[in-house]
């Protein structure tokens, strides 16, 4: 088989129209270069925070980022992080159908909602999410039970960050893939007052929004006043309730064989408060108070017996008749944030930041049998954490050199505790019990990074020590019937990166970053425990793992000319002792030889491949703005202990979009096309248990188009229909897992033809 290479073939069919789309742009940019054209205007370069943990333009960054603003947000009636990051190459988040099984028995699909994002083949929780510079809480995975990380409403939201490639330098363990910032707004977004004119007394948002696909309701509104002489706040709260999520699915038989989404209600709520005071003498403090909560109902019709029960007159009994199941999930957020202009000979700037976040999720399943007692599964994960950080900034100049330094120190503890109730546990196990110990994870580090200008050139190095430790704080309801107590971890971790930037000409700029990242091992992947003698199996924990490590390189170009904005990039990543969950390490399956399962270090792998991106201003055309944008991103996997391809790595994506912009109204079709994942593309044998083979996918071209209709200044009435051709079509990062062999997988199949709108008035 054909080993991947650093830098992927463009060979394939999307590859050539997406480098013919930009070498299009480029021509029709040079020939523009000329004759400046009036009706092009300057874009004001992005400002990114998550690069370099402080406000930079982006285009000085030496990696690879996106921005999804506040407008792109509300204009496109954006619902979850998937829909937010899905015209993203080489991005995508996990979004299964709710058809699992209470009991653990057959499947777990749909436990883990939005489960993580995936950046450049690698996700799950080896990538960092943030909210304001505070982390959002692991997803965890114990066998069949999954909770997911999606304790967010995007109503709260001002802006997306996502930083590409090893983010553990800056950011610490869980940034070996990259690193995602949900960044929330403040009153001045409302009230103005930063561009020089005086703010407003009051300001805020009103929003109201429907969905076809899911036939869902939101409601959301925003109010912000001044207070008085350095004072300001804001209050933001939003409700939306919805169903399940629509398929190309055609069977709604209530049983195994059904194919249609399963009746479901979901009921998402959200508070966002801020205070922000600037008392003077170069001060700034902000206190926030973030409250989310998600509910699910779930009737779980695809894991009922057909009817007229048949087989033995033990499996007739043990038929399920009825199953439903009520997920619940709950983030509260408390945080300070103080900046100080100092002026000292160690420091210009001070920045310190204290949170206090706890989150709860619990899922509660009932199962009702033909004849043997009911069974319900009420299970239960916490996290408690507490986050300090402090944070410098000093520039100075010597010679015809000026560096930025950025330093500090940060520190993050959390408890983390999990919870098995209900009735009938599969013996030998006995309710209530834990998964894993009560457990404390703590990380101390310190970091250091200099943003060095020379000339046209710019080098930025950077250093992180992180010292981390896994501390069990109570063996109760975890030993017995654990066969070991649990144990404890600690280590630490250097995470180095060097970045270089060289702006060839004013449009034209080069860039370069090795960086390393690190992830240490999970509660759960070290003391996890499980036993089950009907099923014959048994999970050992292990406290042995050491933490995943990765090193890798990226380069890119940058244009910003007068019409076009492109960026492209390579990279190249290598990873080892990556944790495989749940590994087989011996047995055969009976009673006297159960098979035995563990976490454990054992794949090395390595990622390549390269992202084009940008958009093209063609001018005035029809009394209005024309806009093309692009991108496209291609990657290839392979993991070098087998020898065989990494399923995580996504299919290419190339997305086009075309928009025409008028005073009143504007106009937007957009195109995804999905390539197909091949077989040759594919570990079938660590995706699903043999005989069977696992899933392919074909390629599919997706058509959205939308419509703007502004009647005043501070009213925007949105229209759009999604997936225009009704195509039927599955994504990669949904049906990994599936068997070929399956007669449902219609059920995995994305939403049809569907329609969607909000109004949004600003005063």
């Amino acid at each position: 088989m054909r080993q991947a290479s650093p830098i992927p073939s463009c060979n394939t069919r999307p590859a050539r129209l997406a480098w013919g789309v930009a070498l299009a742009c480029l021509h029709g940019a040079a020939l523009a270069q000329p004759a400046p054209a009036p009706v092009a205007t300057a874009q004001l370069p992005e400002v990114v925070v998550s690069g370099s943990r402080h406000e930079q333009s982006g285009d000085e960054l030496p990696l690879s980022y996106d921005v999804i603003d506040a407008r792109a947000l509300s204009d496109g009636q954006v619902r979850s992080v998937r829909e937010a990051l899905q015209e993203l190459p080489n991005t995508s988040v996990r979004l299964l159908p709710s058809r699992f099984s209470v009991t653990g028995v057959s499947s777990a699909t749909g436990r883990d909602g939005n489960a993580g994002i995936n950046i450049r083949g690698l996700g799950g929780n080896r990538v960092l999410l943030l909210v304001d510079g505070v982390r959002l809480p692991r997803s965890y995975a114990f066998r069949t039970t999954v909770f997911d990380r999606e304790y967010l409403s995007l109503e709260l939201v001002k802006r997306i960050e996502v930083v590409r490639g090893p983010a553990s330098a800056l950011y610490g363990s869980d940034g070996m893939a990259g690193l995602v910032q949900f960044i929330t707004p403040e009153p001045a977004d409302f009230l103005g007052g930063t561009d020089g004119q005086p703010a407003k007394a009051v300001g805020g948002r009103l929003a109201a929004g429907w969905s076809g696909d899911d036939h869902g309701r939101m409601a959301a509104g925003t109010v912000a006043a001044q207070a008085g002489e350095g004072v300001q706040w804001l209050l933001t709260a939003s409700a939306r309730r919805a169903h399940a999520l629509d398929n190309r699915g055609s069977v709604g038989t209530p049983d195994s064989r059904r194919t249609r989404p399963n009746p479901q209600t979901d009921d998402d709520r959200a508070v966002l408060g801020k205070v922000v005071l600037t008392p003077g003498a170069g001060q700034r403090h902000v206190f926030t108070l973030e409250h989310i909560e998600r509910r699910q109902d779930i009737e779980l019709l695809s894991s009922r017996a057909p009817l007229p029960l048949a087989g033995t007159p033990a499996q007739v009994a043990a038929a399920v008749v009825g199953e439903a199941s009520e997920r619940s999930m709950q983030r509260d957020r408390l945080a300070w944030s103080g900046r100080f202009e100092l002026g000292t000979a160690w420091a210009d700037r001070l920045q310190a930041t204290l949170a206090w976040q706890q989150s709860d999720s619990r899922q509660i399943g009932t199962n009702l049998r033909q004849a043997l007692p009911p069974r319900i599964r009420d299970n239960r994960y916490q996290e408690t954490t507490w986050q300090a950080a402090l944070q410098a900034g000093r520039l100075l100049r010597a010679g015809g050199w000026a560096h930025q330094l950025t330093y500090g120190v940060d520190h993050v503890s959390s408890r983390i505790g999990n919870l098995y109730d209900g009735l009938n546990p599969a013996p030998p196990e006995v309710f209530p019990l834990k998964r894993f110990p009560d457990t404390r994870e703590t990380a101390s580090a310190l970091f250091a990074q200099d943003e060095a200008i020379v000339g046209d050139w710019s080098f930025t190095p950077g250093l992180r020590f992180d010292h981390f430790a896994l501390d069990v704080t109570s063996q109760a309801l975890f030993h017995p019937p654990a066969r070991q107590p649990g144990q404890s971890l600690s280590g630490s971790a250097l995470s180095p990166k060097f970045g270089a930037l060289w702006r060839a000409t004013p449009q034209w700029s080069l860039f370069g970053q090795y960086a390393s990242g690190f992830r240490a091992p999970e509660a759960g992947q070290v003391n996890g425990y499980f036993e089950n003698l009907a099923e014959q199996v048994v999970i050992l924990p292990n406290a042995g793992l050491r933490p995943e490590k990765s090193r890798g390189a990226e380069f890119g170009v940058r244009g910003r000319l007068q019409r076009l904005r492109l960026d492209a990039s390579v990279f190249h990543n290598r990873y080892r002792d990556l944790i495989q969950d749940a590994a087989l390490i011996g047995g055969s399956g009976t009673a006297a030889d159960p098979r035995v399962f563990q976490a454990i270090n054992l794949e090395r792998a390595r990622i390549s491949g390269f992202e084009v991106k940008g958009s093209y201003d063609w001018g005035l055309v029809a009394g209005g703005r024309l806009a093309t944008s692009f991108a496209y991103g291609q990657a290839r996997g392979r993991n070098q202990a087998t020898g065989q391809p990494l399923n995580s790595v996504d299919p290419a994506q190339l997305a086009l979009g075309l928009r025409h912009e008028h005073a009143t109204w504007g106009w937007a079709l957009d195109a995804r096309h999905h390539a197909a994942k091949r077989a040759a593309d594919i570990d079938s044998a660590s995706a699903v248990k043999a005989p069977n083979t696992q899933f392919t996918i074909p390629s599919a071209t997706v058509l959205d188009a939308s419509v703007q209709w502004r009647p005043r200044p501070d009213v925007r009435v949105n229209l759009a229909l999604h997936n225009l051709t009704n195509r039927r079509y599955w994504l990669w990062s949904d049906v990994y897992g599936l068997p070929a062999q399956s007669g449902t997988n219609d059920a995995w199949t994305q939403p049809g033809r569907s329609g969607h709108v909000s109004v949004v008035l600003d005063f």
